[in-house]
Parts: structure tokens; C-alpha cells; sequence
């Protein structure tokens, strides 16, 4: 319990939000959060609150592109520099699918709002967590969003024949072939000299 005479601190902020001077409308959802915290962790917010949103100061600001839930969370890290708990917590080295889901949101969502922290920290969990399923999602974010960590450890988890079939295999290679050409020719180069010295061993087998 927060002490009388003793300043909040930002957690206090994100429960009470004693102070909040701006509200948004996120998918049905009403939030408050204070502009100057905003603006300090974000240079986007910093120039939409501070100058083209400053004349709708009192009015709530509409976010067609971000689920409710998204935002949600990155008031959360605002506030607290942390994600938030999800229903069942897993850990760094073993997360929930819940976990990777909503560190690939957030990703998204750091990078428009230009929030580097936030955004190394959603890399790196979705980097401890490629599997057949979520590899070829993970490499399109990592095209589409400047992840270079996290391309580097899709790229060596296809170096394997047997993730990279599975991987075509799975739902999210068509989004992939059809949004990040590019990436699956930088993933064929890749792989080409590997194919290369494989035939060459074959042949010189024979």
C-alpha cells in the first residue's frame, strides 16, 4: 500500500493514473495514460502528442491498427519497463505460446512507436523460441521490421533440411513467400554453397 506524503511511482501511475491527460480508443477500449510519460519513452508519441495530436488535447485518440490487448501491455512497459505477466507465465528459456504471441505484437508495435528497448526485448524471446511453427512468422517480422538478430537465428535453424521442409510445411510459409520474397532469396543464398559441397561429396562418392 502506497505510504501518505510518499510520491507515486510509475506503477502506482499505471494503476491509479492520478494526472492522466490524454485518452485513446484501441479496438472498443478506453485508456488514460499522462503525454509527458509517453513522450519520454517514445520520440513518435513525443511528436504526435506534443504536435500534430496537441489541438485534440481533451478529445480521445483513435489506434485503428493495434489490438486493445497490445496496447494494453506497451502502456504496461511505459510505465513499468516490463511486459506484463501472462495468464500462465512461462520463462526465458521455456515461454508460453501466449508469451511468444504477444512479444511478436509488441514487436510490431515498438517499432512504429520507435521504442528500441522494447523492441531488443521482444527479439530476443522470440529468438529463444523458433520452432517449425513459428519460424517462418519470425523471419517475415524479422524482413519487415529491421530484426537482424532474429533473421540470423532463423537463417541457422533452416540451415537443418528437416526444419526448413517442416517449415514449408507450415501455416505461416505462404505470408511469408508472399510479403518477404526478399528473405527467402537472402535464405536460398544462404543455403546454395551447403547444397553445393553436398553434391560435390556425392559425386566424388561415386
Amino acid at each position: 500500500m502506497q505510504r501518505p506524503g510518499l510520491p507515486l511511482s510509475k506503477g502506482d501511475l499505471l494503476k491509479s493514473m492520478d494526472g492522466a491527460d490524454v485518452t485513446f480508443q484501441v479496438g472498443g477500449e478506453t485508456f488514460l495514460a499522462h503525454r509527458t510519460m509517453l513522450a519520454a519513452r517514445s520520440s513518435v508519441f513525443k511528436a504526435e502528442l506534443f504536435g500534430a495530436m496537441k489541438e485534440k488535447a481533451g478529445y480521445p485518440i483513435e489506434i485503428s491498427d493495434i489490438e486493445a490487448d497490445v496496447f494494453k501491455s506497451l502502456l504496461h512497459f511505459f510505465y513499468t519497463d516490463s511486459l506484463p505477466k501472462t495468464t500462465r507465465e512461462g520463462t526465458d528459456e521455456d515461454p508460453t505460446q501466449e508469451d511468444v504471441v504477444t512479444a511478436s505484437h509488441l514487436l510490431v508495435a515498438a517499432d512504429r512507436y520507435n521504442i528500441e528497448r522494447l523492441k531488443l526485448i521482444c527479439e530476443d524471446k522470440l529468438c529463444n523460441q523458433i520452432d517449425s511453427n513459428m519460424v517462418a512468422t519470425s523471419l517475415a517480422l524479422s524482413e519487415q521490421h529491421g530484426c537482424h538478430g532474429l533473421k540470423e537465428a532463423c537463417f541457422q535453424f533452416l540451415c537443418s533440411p528437416s526444419n526448413l521442409k517442416a517449415m514449408i510445411a507450415s501455416d505461416g510459409y505462404e505470408h511469408l513467400k508472399n510479403s518477404c520474397p526478399s528473405a527467402l532469396k537472402e535464405l536460398v543464398a544462404r543455403l546454395l554453397p551447403v547444397e553445393l559441397i553436398a553434391a560435390k561429396d556425392i559425386i566424388m562418392g561415386i
